[in-house]
C-alpha cells in the first residue's frame, strides 16, 4: 500500500502538536460510503507493557459481510516515541506502517482500536492512520478519552451522543445486549452513521468488532509469548 502525508516520527512533543494539527485540517468527514461495495475491512491493533519500548502489532483483514478471516499480519519493533496520552499514534502507528506498506490486498476500510476524533485536538490514532493510509478509518475505543454522554439503553443497537466541545465527536454503542459500550468515532473519510453501520456489522457474538477482536488476540498473544522466553 502506498503511504500518504509521510512524516518524522522521533519528534519532540511540540512538533507532534503540530503534524496532528496540521493533517487534522485534511481530513474528510462526509466521503460517501456504499457499505455494499466493501468486500475488505483491515483492523489494526497494538499492545505493550507500559513500561515496556516493545510493540507488538496486529493487521487483520477480514471478507466482508461475512467477516471470514482472510489473513494475520504481525510485527515486533522498539517504540521510538514516549508513552503520553494524546499522542499515543506516534508510538504505535510505525511498527503498523511497516504492516501495511507490505499488504498485498488493499483494504476498503479500517477499523483501530483506538480514537478518532473523540481527542483532545480531534485527531486520534484512526484519523491519523486514515490520512496516511488515505483509508475510511474508525476508532472504536473500548473506553472514553474526552466528551461526556449519557449511557445508552442495555439492548444491543442503542447508541447515544459522545459530545465534547459542544459538539458531538462520536457515539456510544451499545454492540450487544448488556455488555458494556464500546466509543466510536470517525477517523477519517466517512461519516458518524456509516462508522457505527460498520462496527454494528462487525460485532455479532462479541461486544468487539471481530476484525478487531482478532487482532486484539493476536497482539496480546505476541505480547505474552514474549514475556514466557
Amino acid at each position: 500500500m502506498e503511504i500518504y502525508h509521510k512524516h518524522s516520527w522521533n519528534v519532540s512533543l511540540e512538533e507532534a502538536k503540530r503534524i496532528q494539527l496540521q493533517l487534522k485540517n485534511k481530513l474528510i468527514f462526509h466521503h460517501k460510503i456504499d457499505l455494499s461495495q466493501i468486500q475488505i475491512v483491515a483492523a489494526a491493533d497494538i499492545s505493550y507493557n507500559r513500561n515496556d519500548d516493545q510493540l507488538y502489532a496486529a493487521v487483520v483483514l477480514v471478507a466482508f459481510p461475512d467477516l471470514i478471516l482472510i489473513d494475520v499480519y504481525s510485527n515486533q519493533a522498539k517504540a521510538s516515541f514516549p508513552y503520553i496520552p494524546g499522542f499515543l499514534s506516534f508510538r504505535e502507528i510505525p511498527p503498523l506502517l511497516d504492516i501495511f506498506k507490505d499488504l498485498s490486498l488493499k483494504p476498503d476500510i479500517l477499523i483501530c482500536d483506538g480514537q478518532g476524533i473523540a481527542h483532545p485536538r480531534g485527531f486520534g490514532l484512526a484519523s491519523h492512520l486514515g490520512i496516511i493510509l488515505d483509508l475510511p478509518a474508525i476508532g472504536c475505543a473500548k473506553s472514553v478519552l474526552v466528551g461526556k454522554y449519557l449511557e445508552p439503553s442495555a439492548a444491543r443497537g442503542s447508541s447515544s451522543p459522545l459530545m465534547y466541545q459542544d459538539r458531538q465527536v462520536g457515539a456510544v454503542v451499545r454492540t450487544r445486549n448488556g455488555v458494556r459500550p464500546v466509543f466510536v468515532s470517525v477517523g477519517h473519510k466517512l461519516g458518524l452513521r456509516e462508522a457505527i453501520k460498520i462496527v454494528f456489522q462487525c460485532s455479532r457474538k462479541y461486544r468487539i468488532p471481530e476484525p478487531l477482536r482478532l487482532a486484539h488476540h493476536k497482539v496480546n498473544e505476541m505480547r505474552k509469548l514474549s514475556t514466557l522466553k
